[in-house]
């Protein structure tokens, strides 16, 4: 191949350069990188931000600002990708240990847990980093900048995003969300392990066809007591280092430029001092779908003032233009640049390994025995039984027969989730049951029907009645003596942005909550059989599963399970584990039951202000045992704002189990407060128990988890006067009453 002879006039021209910009910039021609001030870690690293950037020019300034920041040779800076992502495990970089869907991690009510998954997830980043850079690679979902968790409020099963986030509670959301951001950034004092990023600031729910130009007006009750929460507790406790924008606008102002959210919010009043990144993109819908500006030069200028430091995507590459039109100036730049590489200082990128406690991990640590077994431990406690009539559940391993039906038992894409790693053993719930039944039981399976995602390419598959998938299914369930139907919903109907043209489904979205047709019509012919069906639900979202709760014997919620699902589930079904997940999101009788998607207002949705019946309440989920509550004491009932209820429980098991229970306490807010939730969740805890054990479960709850939006302060307080607590297995299922008043 001949190479043109202007490839070689351009490389002595940028050899020449980059000799003349060394000699200018540092005054040295002949120093070394690593005799350079922002190279001595000695020194401390606003020190060091300082003198790299000092030796920036305006060009590589600009550059370093976008998600794919080029190497600077010439100062011997590699090229970094701020871009990678671990929702629930490191995502889209090959082979990488799977835990649940986010939405899952939420059901098992343990921060605790999460917070071990999350240090796993943090160690297999290193790892995959350090392999990485060991092949001189620096590309998309290789660095240490993850842009998770999801932390907004799902407040619409809608939502198809909704399984990416930790349910409708800003209360759980935040404890999750706060375990999981401490264990990726580590708790070492000098260095994070890897920079987590709460997402996305804010007021951020759907619909996903209109989020590059929807604007979101909620109230101010709604904003500050259910949207905002989550944010500021990861900001002021957990210290995420890193909040990521979101695509709509706020208040009529793009979030991406939106000063109230960033300036005013974020740093003036929470004290973040990290660095915030747009959504990918976002930017540009600027001045493309909200426009609120005209051009890429004002849209970069406005973003730039209001606090956002990195563009993912190539609109920073417009800053040169804006500076040069006077929009903004090369010091207002000089924050966020500065901002961005002291985060990268502060992951040691520029230390040596010795002195970087990360360092130490191996490049092979991923996709361990002992990371699978935590994935299983994670899918096992997100597991919520739904419903078991006459305890039919667990099943007994010396069952004769088992018909697995369903189009999800032998699918992996239900175990996955999106924003997701590969597993290098994924287990179904087909092979799950076969591993974990007796040996004396013999399983059948058929898949019955098509999955929906792949109904539209078969429309001769409308006549289920003559369909061999279905006639099989029909004729393995009289064949045994229990039906085991693995159905719901899939990643691959309701996620971010789909185009999915299955009905039910729009743009990721849903657009009603019921199991997809064919699945409840076999589910309807299975019925005849009289034998027990027992119904595995995948979804990352709630299900209107009316017919199921009147006529299947048990329900089961999987959720989307992660690599160790199939495994997980049927430790639940033959009694391995005793389930004890609990729901994070209300399971509604149906869509008719909601207010429109595209309402921001809190008012209808989930437990807090929802006035109907559920066909599920948030918190609720069946075990194999039973627990008795007896005798709610506080150690003061008279307090005032800034000190800390402290609340025991006696709690017995009185079932044939151990197993483990979610205690969960509710506050009402004194009955002269007008425009309150009707009650909201303050404290929960996981305690586990051995058959026939009786514990007193202490719970501390600050005060301050009690407060409300107050107009005319117009910020926080908390009010004075009697409150009810609700202690309790669940939402709707309140066992113990006491009340405290603040004075």
């Amino acid at each position: 191949m001949k190479i043109p002879a202007y490839f070689f006039r351009k490389s002595i021209f940028i050899i020449i350069v980059s000799f003349l910009s060394i000699s200018s910039v540092s005054g040295q021609s002949n120093l070394r990188f690593d005799e350079l001030p922002f190279m001595n870690p000695g020194l401390q690293i606003q020190e060091r931000v300082d003198d790299l950037v000092s030796r920036l020019t305006l060009d590589e300034k600009i550059l370093q600002m976008q998600h794919t920041a080029p190497a600077i040779d010439r100062l011997g800076i590699p090229q970094y990708n701020w871009w990678n992502e671990c929702l629930h495990g490191v995502a889209r970089n090959g082979t990488a240990t799977v835990f649940p869907q986010a939405i899952g991690m939420a059901a098992t009510f343990n921060p605790d847990l999460i917070k071990q998954e999350s240090d796993v997830i943090s160690t297999e980043a290193r790892a995959k980093y350090y392999e990485a850079i060991s092949k001189n690679s620096h590309e998309i979902y290789q660095g240490l900048t993850f842009w998770s968790p999801n932390i907004n409020i799902f407040r619409d099963p809608r939502w198809g995003r909704g399984q990416e986030t930790y349910g409708e509670d800003p209360f759980l959301t935040s404890q999750i969300g706060k375990a999981f951001v401490q264990g990726l950034q580590g708790n070492d004092p000098g260095y994070f392990k890897v920079i987590a990023t709460a997402k996305h600031f804010a007021v951020h729910s759907g619909p996903e066809s209109q989020r590059h130009k929807f604007d979101a007006w909620p109230s101010e009750r709604d904003l500050y007591e259910t949207y905002l929460p989550a944010f500021e507790v990861l900001v002021k406790e957990a210290k995420v280092y890193s909040v990521m924008a979101c695509y709509n606008r706020v208040y009529g102002t793009p979030s991406s430029a939106n000063t109230f959210l960033l300036k005013e919010t974020l740093r003036g009043k929470w004290g973040f001092k990290g660095y915030v990144v747009s959504d990918c993109w976002a930017i540009s819908d600027i001045y493309s779908f909200h426009n609120f500006v005209p051009t890429a030069e004002k849209a970069v200028a406005l973003t730039l003032k209001a606090g956002t430091d990195l563009s993912c995507g190539p609109e920073y590459g417009s800053l040169a233009k804006a500076i040069e039109l006077g929009y903004i100036t090369e010091n207002e730049l000089n924050i966020s640049i500065k901002r961005l590489f002291e985060a990268r200082f502060r992951l040691g990128l520029f230390d040596p390994p010795s002195k970087v406690v990360y360092a130490s991990i191996s490049k092979s640590e991923y996709d361990t025995e002992e990371h699978r077994k935590l994935a299983c431990e994670v899918s096992r406690q997100s597991i919520v039984l739904l419903k078991n009539e006459n305890s039919f559940l667990p099943l007994n391993k010396k069952v004769k027969s088992l018909a697995i039906i369903g189009p999800y038992a032998n699918d992996t894409s239900v175990l996955l989730g999106n924003y997701n790693g590969i597993p290098s053993h994924p287990v179904t719930l087909l092979q799950g049951i076969r591993n974990k039944s007796g040996k004396g039981t013999k399983i059948l399976y058929s898949q019955g029907v098509d999955r929906p995602e792949i109904q539209v390419l078969r429309p001769g598959n409308e006549n289920l009645a003559s369909d061999p998938s279905f006639l099989e299914a029909i004729s393995i369930s009289r064949k045994s003596d229990v039906i085991v139907f693995v159905g719901g919903i899939s990643p691959n109907l309701e996620g971010e942005e789909m185009d999915v043209k299955v009905s039910g489904f729009s743009a990721g979205d849903r657009t009603t909550l019921e199991l997809p047709e064919n699945q409840q019509k076999l589910l309807e012919q299975l019925k005849l059989s009289g034998k027990p069906i027992i119904l595995v639900l995948n979804n990352g979202s709630a299900l209107a599963v009316n017919w199921a709760k009147e006529n299947a014997t048990a329900i089961v919620d999987a959720w989307y399970p992660g690599e160790e699902g199939g495994n997980a589930v049927a430790d639940v079904l033959f009694g391995n584990y005793n389930p004890a997940g609990r729901l994070p999101v209300t399971f509604y009788k149906s869509v008719n039951d909601l207010p429109a998607f595209e309402d921001y207002s809190m008012n209808g949705r989930t437990y807090k202000y929802f006035k109907g019946v559920p066909l599920y309440a948030f918190g609720y989920g069946l075990s194999y045992t039973s627990f008795k509550y007896e005798n709610a004491e506080l150690k003061s009932t008279l307090l005032t704002e800034s000190d800390t209820v402290v609340l025991s429980v006696k709690l017995s098991n009185t079932g044939t189990y151990e197993g483990d229970e979610v205690i969960q306490v509710y506050v009402k807010q004194p009955l002269d407060y007008k425009d309150q939730p009707i009650k909201s969740l303050v404290a929960f805890e996981r305690v586990h128990f051995l058959k026939g054990e009786t514990k007193e479960v202490v719970i501390s709850i600050p005060l301050q988890r009690f407060r409300h939006f107050d107009k005319g302060f117009n910020d926080y307080s908390v009010a004075k006067g009697k409150y009810e607590l609700g202690i309790g297995a669940a939402s709707d299922d309140i066992r113990l009453k006491t009340y405290v008043e603040i004075k």
